[in-house]
């Protein structure tokens, strides 16, 4: 109840963004392979700024 307005992080943000993309790669492995790799190469940008955003 006291977390209810708490505001999410840009963190949180784009981890969420992120888990969505793989959900997603992982789905398009198996049926087409061009469109699942530009989603990976996607998530892999967002993985990037996760990584940036932790180490300031």
């Amino acid at each position: 109840m006291f977390g209810l307005f708490k505001k999410t992080s840009e963190v949180d943000k784009l981890q969420k963004q992120y888990e969505k993309l793989m959900a997603q790669w992982h789905k398009l492995s198996t049926a087409n392979r061009t469109e699942s790799d530009k989603v990976y190469a996607e998530a892999q940008i967002i993985g990037d700024k996760i990584e940036k955003l932790k180490q300031l």
